[in-house]
């Protein structure tokens, strides 16, 4: 994947030192604006923006405030170049969420370095969820063969909603948001409540999550609490008129409408034994089936596999 370096500056100077700096490395490409285009720039979202202060109409407070204010670029990295040596004006700066400033002159290879290693962090960091804040597939996977290979006992969770799609039909991607992370919130909070500290939550996507708590954890409480806090604060995030029939209408393709339980969450639980599974594929089809029993039960519920083999 091409990884777009927009250098925001109004002579060529720093641009040939970026491409020559950048010459042996294709998945990066520079390209130079002047500043009266920042905001034109802006409508391709780059990967990261660099502001040679020295070399531009505007102040960097100026043009960074521009990009911050930009909905599509307000989590663009940038980079602030300047020869400017002023303590409080390099504060200012840092204040409008830069994440380098660099005084200039700068040598073309501690500039590539610099952005390499920040594209390389958020390349990590975009891992986890960023609605969520909690550790994706990746982290996931590596939780379970760390637990594997080292032959411990522990607990899989797999934890769903129930009637997702028809929420968010009814209320809007926004609103299915917000219950999104009120799940993530409710099971942080019961696991950190009940199990031990090597406990772990991760955000598969969508309404999917994962934790992983010690053999020796009740997760029968954890699950009942769980669905304890869910049931009682889900309530929330429905009108009235959906409350008081308890559930919610939605037109089919067809027109018709049909009708769907408030949202609910079922819970699979898989318990790990050493001798029973030899990769995670085979804890993820386990998952699948006692997930799947959980949610042919109405309302919010749990099942729990223990079997050794």
């Amino acid at each position: 994947m091409i990884q777009d370096i927009y250098l925001i500056d109004d002579d060529n100077y720093l641009t040939k030192q970026l491409m020559s700096a950048f010459r042996n490395d294709i998945n990066f490409r520079i390209t130079c604006f002047n500043c009266k285009d920042l905001e034109t720039a802006l409508k391709n979202i780059p990967s990261i923006i660099i502001i040679n202060e020295d070399h531009i109409s505007k102040t960097a407070n100026e043009c960074c405030k521009i990009i911050n204010q930009d909905e599509d670029n307000s989590i663009t990295p940038i980079i602030v170049i300047s020869s400017n040596p002023n303590h409080r004006h390099r504060l200012e700066i840092f204040k409008l969420s830069v994440l380098e400033y660099i005084k200039s002159p700068i040598e073309g290879k501690f500039l590539y370095y610099t952005i390499k290693n920040i594209l390389d962090l958020l390349y990590v960091n975009r891992r986890i969820s960023p609605l969520t804040g909690l550790p994706g597939n990746v982290q996931i996977q590596a939780e379970m063969k760390k637990r594997l290979l080292n032959k411990e006992n522990f607990a899989m969770m797999y934890l769903d909603l129930d009637n997702f799609k028809a929420y968010n039909d009814a209320y809007g991607f926004m609103k299915g948001d917000e219950i999104i992370k009120f799940t993530a919130k409710t099971i942080l909070k019961s696991i950190h409540d009940n199990a031990m500290e090597d406990s772990f939550v991760g955000h598969i996507g969508g309404d999917d999550f994962v934790a992983i708590v010690s053999a020796d954890s009740n997760v029968d409480k954890i699950c009942q609490d769980i669905i304890v806090d869910f049931d009682s604060n889900v309530l929330k995030f429905f009108s009235d008129e959906d409350l008081d029939k308890g559930f919610i209408e939605i037109p089919n393709r067809k027109g018709i409408i049909e009708e769907f339980p408030l949202t609910s969450l079922s819970i699979g639980v898989v318990v790990v034994d050493k001798t029973r599974f030899s990769n995670v594929l085979e804890i993820g089809e386990a998952g699948a089936g006692v997930k799947h029993l959980a949610k042919t039960i109405p309302g919010s519920t749990y099942v729990v596999d223990r079997r050794k083999k």
